[in-house]
C-alpha cells in the first residue's frame, strides 16, 4: 500500500472531494474535516475497499475484525453464556462502554482483547487473572480502538476497568482516547513499542494508583516524554473505577481537566517547588566550637554538613573531637559519637574529665583520688538531658550499619550531630585492594545523608606521611570542611609538645582557610585548652 492524498473524505458529512490523505499504515485524515479515519468505530463498509486496514500478526487493527475474528475462533460448544451483566453494573461501566473496548462478558469471566488479539482474562467475581491466546505484556489495552495523534489528550491507567471507567466519564470523543497498561509494572518492550503512538500526542495524563507502583510509573514515562506528562489526583479514591462506582464521576472528570504537570520528586520545575525549598529546608544551624580562632575561619560546626579531621597516628585527633563533644554537650546539643580505638568506658571518662577538670581516664586514677562521687555526679550532669548518645558497631557490621544507625540518631532521637573515628576503621577486615574504592563510596554515602537529614557528621581521617588522607583522597573531596592538625611530638619543650596547631584546608560553606589557632593538652587533667 502507498500513501495517497487528494481523494474523498469518508465522512459524508464533511463531503470533501479531494482533502483526505492515506498513507502505508493503514490510517488517514482529511485535511477539510480535521478528521482521523479510521477512529474506533468509524468504519464504513463503502470505504473498506477504497481504505483497508492494515493487518498486524495475522489480526486486523480494526476493533470489528478483531472481535469477528476471535468468535470465529470460538467452538460453540465452548461458549460460555452471556452474564446477567450484574458484574459490570456493579462496577459502574454501561454495556456500550464494554462494547467499544470489545470486552468479552461470560458468565464467569471477562476477557479484555490486545491489539494482537492476545487476551487478558479477568475471572468473576473474583479478581484472577490469566492470559490466553498469545497474550503479550508488551501491549496497551486499546491502542488499536485509537489512531495515533487522534487528539492532544492520551489517558494512560493501570487496568482495563479502569480504562473503560474514564472513557465512561469524560465522554468527550476529541480529548478521550484511554488505554490501559498490562500490569503496573510494564515492562522496557512495551514502551519500545508503544513510544512513537505515544509520542504523537501533546498531552498524557495517568490515572494510576497513589503507589509506590503507580509513583514509578509516572517517574518512567516522564523520563521518556518530558514537559508531556501530568497526573490525576485520585484523592480520596484509589482509581477511576471507585469515582464512578461512589457516583462521583463529576469529581473525577474535575481532577482530570485539572490534573497538574507531572515533575519527578528528584526534579523541581515549578515555582511551588522552589517556593517549598526556600521556605521548607530547615536552616544549617552552626553550632560554636569553642575553639575561638577555628570558629572565627568556619563559624563553628554546622547541620548539613560533612567535616573530617585530619592527622597522623599521634597527634591528638581524639581528643580534638573529644573536646568538640564536650562542648556540644555544654551547650545542650544532642549528640552520638563512637570512639572505635577506645572502649566505651574510656569515652565516657574523657568526657566525665573535662566536666571535673581532673585526669579521671582510668578506674585506679578514680579510686586514687577517692572521686568515684564526683564521676558519678559528672556523669549525671552530662547525661541528665538525654543529649548523649553513645554507640559501636558490633563485628561484623560495616558502612551500611553506620548509615543506618546515623539515620536513627537524626530521625527517631533527634541528634544534630555525629561523632565518629577513624573512618578508615569502619572498614575493618576489607582488603587492601578494595578500601579506596569502599571508602570513596562511603563519603559519598556520609555526605549526602548529612544533608538530607540536616545532622552534621564530624569524623577522623588519618594520614600518610604527605598529608594525604590513607587509603582514599575522596574523603577530603567529599568533605565540607577539613581541620588538619599538626604537632611536633619530639620538641624538647614539654608545652611545645603538647601543642596542637590547626589549620583549615577547606571550608566549603564559608570560604576562609588557613590558620586556626592552637591547643594545649594538660597531662595533669587530660584535658584541651586554647592558647590564646
Amino acid at each position: 500500500m502507498t500513501d495517497k492524498s487528494n481523494l474523498p473524505c469518508p465522512y459524508v458529512s464533511c463531503g470533501s472531494s479531494d482533502a483526505f490523505s492515506y498513507n502505508s499504515n493503514g490510517y488517514g485524515k482529511c485535511h477539510s474535516c480535521d478528521t482521523n479515519y479510521p477512529s474506533r468505530q468509524k468504519t464504513f463498509d463503502w470505504a473498506k475497499e477504497k481504505y483497508p486496514t492494515v493487518e498486524k500478526d495475522g489480526y486486523s487493527f480494526t476493533p470489528k475484525n478483531i472481535k469477528e475474528i476471535l468468535l470465529e475462533a470460538i467452538e460453540p460448544s465452548t461458549q460460555h453464556t452471556p452474564s446477567s451483566g450484574k458484574y459490570e453494573a456493579m462496577r459502574g461501566i454501561n454495556e456500550g462502554v464494554m462494547a467499544e473496548y470489545n470486552v468479552l462478558t461470560y458468565s464467569d469471566r471477562q476477557e479484555y482483547i490486545y491489539p494482537s488479539g492476545g487476551i487478558k482474562v479477568r475471572t468473576l467475581p473474583e479478581k484472577g487473572f490469566f492470559a490466553k491466546g498469545g497474550f503479550k505484556s508488551d501491549e496497551l489495552f486499546g491502542m488499536n480502538l485509537f489512531t495515533a495523534g487522534c487528539s492532544k489528550i492520551i489517558t494512560i491507567t493501570e487496568g482495563e476497568l479502569d480504562a473503560m471507567s474514564v472513557f465512561q466519564i469524560i465522554q468527550n470523543k476529541f480529548t478521550n482516547p484511554v488505554v490501559s497498561l498490562p500490569s503496573a509494572t510494564p515492562s522496557k518492550k512495551l514502551w519500545e513499542n508503544c513510544a512513537e503512538w505515544l509520542g504523537s500526542f501533546e498531552k498524557i495524563v495517568l490515572s494510576v494508583d497513589n503507589d509506590e507502583a503507580g509513583n514509578a510509573l509516572a517517574d518512567n514515562i516522564s523520563k521518556l516524554f518530558p514537559n508531556k506528562v501530568y497526573r490525576v489526583d485520585h484523592r480520596p479514591y484509589k482509581d477511576a473505577n471507585e469515582f464512578l462506582q461512589a457516583g462521583k464521576a463529576e469529581d473525577f472528570k474535575q481532577a482530570w481537566w485539572n490534573a497538574p504537570k507531572y515533575t519527578p520528586e528528584n526534579v523541581m520545575n515549578s515555582t511551588q517547588d522552589f517556593l517549598s525549598l526556600y521556605k521548607d529546608t530547615p536552616e544549617h544551624q552552626y553550632v560554636k566550637t569553642g575553639i575561638e580562632a577555628l570558629d572565627d575561619k568556619i563559624m563553628g560546626l554546622m547541620q548539613g554538613h560533612f567535616t573530617v579531621i585530619k592527622a597522623p597516628t599521634g597527634i591528638g585527633k581524639t581528643e580534638i573531637m573529644r573536646y568538640l563533644e564536650y562542648n556540644m554537650l555544654q551547650k545542650k546539643v544532642p549528640i552520638a559519637a563512637w570512639h572505635l580505638e577506645e572502649t566505651k568506658l574510656r569515652s565516657l571518662l574523657g568526657l566525665v574529665s573535662y566536666e571535673c577538670n581532673d585526669n579521671l581516664t582510668r578506674r585506679d586514677l578514680i579510686d586514687l583520688k577517692g572521686a568515684d562521687d564526683q564521676v558519678v555526679e559528672a556523669i549525671g550532669n552530662l547525661t541528665e538531658d538525654e543529649n548523649f548518645y553513645q554507640f559501636y558497631l558490633s563485628d561484623g557490621q560495616d558502612a551500611d550499619d553506620l548509615i543506618d544507625q546515623i539515620r536513627y540518631f537524626a530521625v527517631a532521637c533527634g541528634v544534630k550531630f555525629v561523632f565518629f573515628e577513624p573512618i578508615q576503621d569502619v572498614l575493618v577486615g576489607t582488603s587492601e585492594d578494595s578500601k579506596e574504592q569502599m571508602l570513596a563510596d562511603l563519603s559519598v554515602r556520609l555526605s549526602k545523608v548529612s544533608a538530607e537529614l540536616n545532622v552534621g557528621i564530624v569524623t577522623i581521617a588519618h594520614t600518610n606521611d604527605d598529608g594525604q588522607m590513607k587509603y582514599c583522597r575522596m574523603i577530603g573531596q567529599r568533605a565540607s570542611v577539613i581541620i588538619d592538625l599538626k604537632r611536633d611530638k619530639d620538641a624538647d619543650d614539654l608545652q611545645e609538645r603538647n601543642t596542637t596547631y590547626l589549620s583549615v584546608e577547606k571550608n566549603r560553606p564559608c570560604s576562609e582557610e588557613g590558620n586556626a589557632g592552637m591547643m594545649r593538652f594538660n597531662t595533669d587533667t587530660f584535658t584541651l585548652t586554647e592558647v590564646i
